[in-house]
């Protein structure tokens, strides 16, 4: 389905990738529903502008409050969603919480060293704020038979990078991937695609401050690698491609954002690849 005039919903909107996939709806004609927990820049890096203040007041875009671990949030940006632009044809889920909120600044801490309610939060967030956003905004495409649903997943959900110490970021996000791929069998009667993408290791909100702690821990740990980060509009061309399918197209894959750019002619790393890191990569 072309974009124009689509009707998109983008959660954890105001900063890094969501931020990015906001600008590209805009671009491709659609109109986005961009809600956030919070609006206000944090300081850290990535995070430095008011991008309120870009989108606030454009006839394109709701912007709008919301935690999606409650209930009551949600269905009023859905009662003030479908009153503003009368249906919803996308869902991108990309609010989530980071293991640097739990841990600070690092966030890398052993399996046994968290806590069950470290466990819960994440999985508030993650898991069922994200089923509560998908219960609630998928109702115009079961009326309409088609639409597509995204949600941002990660690479370390395979025990990719078990080092990183990730426990439970990791964990949240393979029961989303696997949430998703559920719904994408579930939904295929309903002509409604549900797909992951994998952004990697992405130059987002505070990464900076984590990588710098996070560089003494390999060191001390002996790991010799450096941590080569890709810029958060990297992407956009993927899950602009995803918005347009339904389920008589492309539906319950999971797909690494940097591999289907080099394939479909966007670029790599030499295009994508946040330029600092790059150059610290260098031989």
């Amino acid at each position: 389905m072309s974009l124009a005039d689509k009707v998109v919903l983008v959660t954890g909107a105001a900063r890094g990738m969501g931020r990015e996939y906001v600008r590209g709806f805009r671009k491709s004609g659609a109109r986005v529903i961009a809600t956030d927990l919070a609006w206000e820049p944090t300081g850290a890096s990535n995070d430095d502008e008011r991008f309120l203040e870009e989108i606030g007041n454009s006839p394109d875009v709701l912007a709008e409050y919301m935690d999606i671990t409650i209930d009551s949030h949600v269905k009023r940006v859905f009662a003030k969603s479908v009153e503003r632009f009368g249906t919803i044809d996308v869902i991108v889920n990309n609010a989530g919480m980071r293991q640097r909120d739990l841990y600070p600044p690092h966030g890398s801490m052993t399996t046994l060293e968290t806590e069950v309610g470290d466990w819960q939060r994440m999985f508030d967030t993650h898991v069922f704020g994200t089923l509560r956003v998908i219960k609630t905004f998928v109702a115009p495409m079961l009326a309409h038979r088609r639409g597509s649903i995204i949600s941002v997943g990660s690479g370390g959900y395979a025990a990719a990078r078990p080092e990183s110490r990730e426990m439970p970021y990791q964990g949240a996000k393979a029961a989303l991937t696997t949430m998703t791929l559920y719904l994408a069998h579930e939904l295929k009667p309903n002509n409604i695609a549900a797909n992951v993408i994998l952004p990697g290791h992405t130059r987002s909100t505070g990464s900076d401050e984590q990588e710098k702690e996070r560089r003494l821990i390999r060191e001390r740990a002996g790991i010799r690698r450096r941590a080569l980060r890709v810029v958060p509009e990297h992407v956009v061309p993927l899950v602009l491609f995803l918005a347009e399918q339904d389920a008589q197209g492309v539906t319950g894959q999971i797909i690494n954002a940097l591999q289907w750019n080099e394939e479909h002619g966007f670029g790599g790393v030499d295009r994508w690849g946040f330029k600092p890191d790059l150059k610290g990569a260098a031989p």
